[in-house]
């Protein structure tokens, strides 16, 4: 059975995409899934952390990382999914062409969002690609600062665009960063935290989405 495909794109950078890739990769690899992490982003930040973890981990490192350009992955992808169970894609910002390969070839899309107009107004090209490309999407809310009013201004904006927002928000907490300079997931470094239970609420809600199920 082929793995199920994840893609992570935002048009915007320093939305955290890569972030929310490695976070979900070293989550699933922990709840005993084969992980492989395609990095299409030529500035390589996935690959780096990939790195790091098997400088950290060593042969405890079993999550998979092939890098490569987006026009490839039509020809590359079918070939080597069918070894995994899920496949985790993060895409460059401000390229339409590799973006829109990646989410053509996979089951759910992922968009992490900053609770800020800006990033708002700024997903709408990626938005426009996934329904052309009519590929399910989960916008995933990400650092959201604790008690802040902007938060419900923005998840009231996005339910009116008819958007699924995922239910699970991630914080703005230090131990996202401090987990990626370690090659590390929270829920590996710190897994007890808030963060920790973000990331498994988080896979939960991934693994129950309907297109994942078929």
């Amino acid at each position: 059975m082929s793995a199920k495909i994840i893609t992570i794109a935002q048009h915007k950078g320093g939305a955290g995409k890569t972030t929310l890739t490695a976070q979900l990769a070293a989550a699933f690899d922990q709840a005993g899934f084969k992980v492989l992490m395609v990095d299409v982003d030529p500035q390589g930040s996935l690959t780096e952390w990939h790195k790091m973890r098997s400088q950290t981990l060593g042969r405890k490192n079993k999550i998979t990382l092939f890098q490569t350009q987006g026009w490839k992955l039509v020809r590359e992808l079918p070939r080597i999914q069918r070894e995994f169970d899920f496949v985790f894609i993060d895409t460059p910002p401000h390229a339409e062409s590799e973006s829109s390969i990646a989410i053509r070839l996979s089951d759910l899309v992922l968009m992490p969002m900053q609770p800020s107009p800006l990033d708002v107004w700024a997903c709408a090209p990626t938005i426009k690609i996934i329904m052309q490309e009519k590929k399910p999407l989960m916008l995933v809310m990400n650092r959201l600062p604790p008690k802040s009013k902007l938060n419900d201004t923005i998840k009231d904006k996005l339910s009116g665009m008819n958007i699924h927002l995922a239910k699970t928000s991630l914080g703005n907490r230090v131990s996202f960063a401090s987990s990626m300079l370690q090659g590390l997931g929270v829920i590996e470094f710190e897994p007890r935290g808030h963060a920790a239970e973000e990331i498994k609420a988080l896979l939960k809600e991934i693994k129950r989405h309907k297109e994942l199920k078929k």
